[in-house]
């Protein structure tokens, strides 16, 4: 059945597109969603305006994709579940949980279906997370499952790191100092014994 799409249709096309498409997606999804019509003589001669209605519309949301997508660009989530030994998780983490945690971490509400996981994640580890915000706008988040207290014990284990680090640079600065110290005594006595002469 020849339809006229109305609006994008991801893996179909754009909105005045003319696309062959099976009967019963026509019936039951895309014009009851109102996401195309019966290609009649009629919205075929309408099919112009539709486009570039349609292109105005898509090239704003495409600017819109594009800002969300340098947002997210590096974006690292952390996940806690319950695993065993083996490391496979006792429940997953899926596409909804992923999409809440982008909410809560940046304020970006996305629809889960944007988040391009093949399958629920299973085990514990790091895994790159595509996010197909449109048709040509596609970027990858970072997604790492630790056990039950993963989080704390990592936050914990950087705070020392950090407070290591601090200590090293105040000593390296130490003998640094002290060197100087010196110096500038031999550099304050100089003038002294210049005007005992």
């Amino acid at each position: 059945m020849k339809v006229l799409l109305i609006q994008d249709v991801d893996n179909l096309g754009y909105a005045g597109d003319v696309k062959n498409v099976a009967d019963g997606y026509a019936r039951n999804y895309l014009i009851p969603q109102q996401l195309a019509v019966l290609a009649t003589p009629g919205a075929l001669k309408q099919a112009e305006t539709i486009r570039k209605a349609a292109e105005k519309h898509r090239a704003q949301r495409m600017a819109d994709a594009q800002a969300i997508a340098n947002q997210l660009q590096g974006l690292k989530l952390l996940f806690e579940r319950r695993a065993g030994e083996t490391g496979k998780l006792y429940g997953s983490v899926t596409s909804a949980d992923i999409a809440g945690a982008i909410k809560e971490k940046t304020g970006i509400e996305l629809d889960k279906r944007k988040v391009a996981l093949p399958e629920p994640i299973r085990e514990l580890g790091e895994v790159e997370v595509p996010i197909k915000l449109m048709i040509d706008v596609t970027t990858s988040i970072t997604v790492e499952v630790l056990p039950l207290g993963g989080i704390r014990e990592r936050e914990r284990l950087e705070e020392a790191a950090e407070a290591e680090a601090a200590e090293a640079a105040a000593q390296a600065d130490q003998p640094a100092a002290e060197a100087e110290a010196p110096a500038q005594a031999e550099a304050a006595e100089e003038p002294q014994a210049e005007e005992a002469e």
